[in-house]
């Protein structure tokens, strides 16, 4: 039993003992990673008055936003067609979903990136740049939100969809009435993980964005090749911060969830 704590312990402090010392110093006086100098909030002032930072948080909020929306919209919609489908169709389209998933992000966003060159080609307009650097976002971002929410139609009973029809519901109305209150906590794991992706991906975007367009991933990765910039720190720690926040209501939300379902039980 001891050696089992002992165990976790371990595993625990080598997780989250990189986090602590980014953490403590953001706060540093210095710019050195090496000793404390000083309690100082220098680097999160300066973090908030760097232009090239704030425009890049900007994007990275805006893309991860409207590609969790467009993502998640098209992937529970997606999953349902996909469960109406035979089991031998089902299992070939289940399969083509999965492929992105298990594709390494390098392949992804340089076939990505040769399509958007090839259509811009094509057509003779257009950049690389905002536009696709989000339907590149929510191209990957489409297949975990069908993962997602597919378990829950699994458990969903077929048969109510049918008697909201028959009752006179149109079927867009019993989509919206009767299908997506069950899958519901599948479509709100699909647009967390969407949203989380999207904030932290670097390769795709590194492939699929165009001069000017910057999110806070390619930043940070052009700012580390100039040395350890402690605004980084700040920033990581602001991320980690929110993260945090986030999934401490995540969890009040599903206590207050499964004490409802007791109560009714």
């Amino acid at each position: 039993m001891i050696i089992k704590k002992l165990y976790l312990g371990l595993v625990l402090f080598f997780l989250y003992a990189p986090i602590f010392v980014l953490v403590v110093f953001s706060f540093n006086e210095s710019r050195s990673q090496a000793y404390w100098a000083g309690f100082s909030f220098n680097w999160y002032i300066m973090l908030f008055n760097n232009p090239d930072i704030r425009r890049a948080l900007t994007t990275t909020i805006l893309i991860a936003i409207f590609s969790t929306i467009l993502a998640t919209a098209i992937g529970a919609i997606a999953a349902v067609a996909i469960d109406k489908l035979g089991n031998r169709s089902k299992s070939v389209i289940m399969s083509i979903t999965q492929l992105p998933v298990m594709m390494p992000d390098i392949v992804t966003g340089l076939t990505l990136r040769m399509l958007f060159i090839f259509v811009i080609q094509f057509f003779g307009a257009g950049r690389m740049g905002f536009g696709t650097l989000l339907l590149a976002h929510i191209t990957f971002n489409v297949p975990y939100v069908i993962l997602s929410v597919i378990p829950k139609l699994r458990h969903l009973d077929g048969n109510l969809y049918e008697a909201a029809l028959d009752l006179g519901s149109t079927p867009f109305m019993a989509f919206i009435k009767v299908i997506l209150p069950e899958i519901w906590p599948g479509v709100v794991t699909g647009a967390l993980l969407a949203f989380t992706l999207s904030v932290d991906d670097f390769m795709v975007s590194f492939f699929t964005t165009g001069t000017g367009v910057t999110n806070l991933s390619i930043l940070i990765f052009s700012m580390t090749r100039r040395g350890v910039n402690p605004q980084i720190n700040a920033l990581s720690t602001i991320i980690f911060a929110f993260i945090m926040i986030l999934l401490f209501v995540i969890h009040k939300r599903d206590q207050q969830l499964i004490k409802k379902e007791k109560e009714t039980l």
